[in-house]
């Protein structure tokens, strides 16, 4: 009997490490690939630049034409796209894997739109630009994440429930943003368009730190909450029993993920269907071999990273990066749609 139980548990110790490798070089393979999104980024645009000028760019060198090409146009584009997409990616599959349902992303429940909305009325409204803008916009969406929350609650929180009542609320502001257009004049309507499509048009690097500060403390929680993220896939039930505090961990797991949106989505604007997209393209990707939070953040910094590259230099005429993100993501959408309805809401 002792022989079988000890060969049982090396079996699912071997099977345990088998599933940590292959996430691991899942985890290498997608680091690589957004390195070289990133890359790519900064060596080819309307003209190519050789990798060893880009280097001496980032070095600090004044090249001259490189060092306003790479280091003034490209590189605050390629950093923000990399840490916009890694936060989307983050906090939608966070949402997704917390509710056990793909379709629970920041997209779609209200999150981005409130932050969006925060925006436009700052802008038109009240007069404010800058970091004025940004903060109002993160406490907004905050304050929207806390509104869906209140209204699903009924002896906790379904996902399905949720997700209604954030389509409902994301509605009325979206009315609401189109009234705020109607109203706006034609030099508010320009700074406020970008708000609506997602765009890393005219981003400058300061607002990077925002980006860094906000992966570090909203990122580091959530990856602190991923052996109860796990859990909470099982159901709540199986969760606290295991031991999990369901409570804690879907109040930490909304504030992270809304802090993510938001700071996102000030800087950017609300780049479309990332959040959306990057947890089920992880889940295919990752399988039943580990968590989806970091898969899920390299995927979010490609699809922007690539995004915008196609939007700015692969079609005939510009589009901002929300636009591709958008075309692509909304055929998928339709997709998942029919196959919950289906089959159920796993990712």
């Amino acid at each position: 009997m002792m022989s079988a139980e000890l060969f049982l548990l090396q079996r699912v110790k071997k099977a345990r490490q088998q599933r940590m490798r292959c996430w691991a070089l899942i985890i290498v393979g997608l680091t690589i690939l957004a390195v070289s999104a990133w890359c790519l980024t900064l060596v080819l645009g309307q003209s190519y630049t050789p990798p060893s000028i880009v280097w001496k760019v980032l070095q600090g060198e004044n090249i001259p034409g490189a060092s306003f090409t790479v280091g003034h146009l490209r590189l605050p584009r390629a950093v923000i796209s990399l840490l916009v997409g890694m936060s989307f990616g983050l906090a939608g599959v966070a949402f997704q894997t917390m509710l056990r349902n793909p379709l629970a992303s920041p997209d779609i429940v209200g999150v981005s739109s409130g932050a969006s909305a925060a925006a436009v009325f700052a802008i038109i409204v009240l007069n404010m630009d800058g970091s004025a803008v940004a903060v109002f916009s993160i406490l907004a969406g905050l304050a929207v994440a806390l509104t869906v929350y209140g209204l699903a609650y009924k002896n906790g929180v379904a996902g399905t429930r949720l997700i209604l009542v954030g389509i409902g609320v994301s509605a009325m502001i979206e009315s609401y943003i189109a009234y705020l257009l109607s109203q706006a004049s034609s030099w508010d309507l320009q700074e406020t368009m970008r708000w609506l499509t997602g765009s890393v048009n005219s981003v400058q690097l300061d607002q990077s730190v925002a980006l860094l500060v906000s992966l570090v403390i909203f990122g580091g929680l959530l990856l602190s909450q991923t052996k109860s993220l796990e859990a909470l896939r099982m159901g709540d039930d199986t969760a606290a029993a295991l031991g999990v505090n369901v409570t804690f961990t879907r109040i930490t797991v909304i504030v992270c993920a809304v802090g993510l949106i938001a700071v996102a989505t000030a800087v950017t604007g609300p780049v479309a269907f990332v959040a959306f997209l990057s947890g089920p393209i992880a889940a295919r990707i990752v399988g039943s071999n580990g968590s989806l939070l970091v898969p899920a953040a390299l995927i979010g910094a490609v699809l922007v990273l690539a995004g915008d590259y196609i939007g700015q230099f692969v079609l005939p005429s510009r589009y901002p990066v929300g636009v591709i993100t958008g075309a692509l993501g909304a055929p998928y959408l339709i997709y998942l749609i029919i196959r919950v309805n289906r089959k159920g809401g796993a990712l």
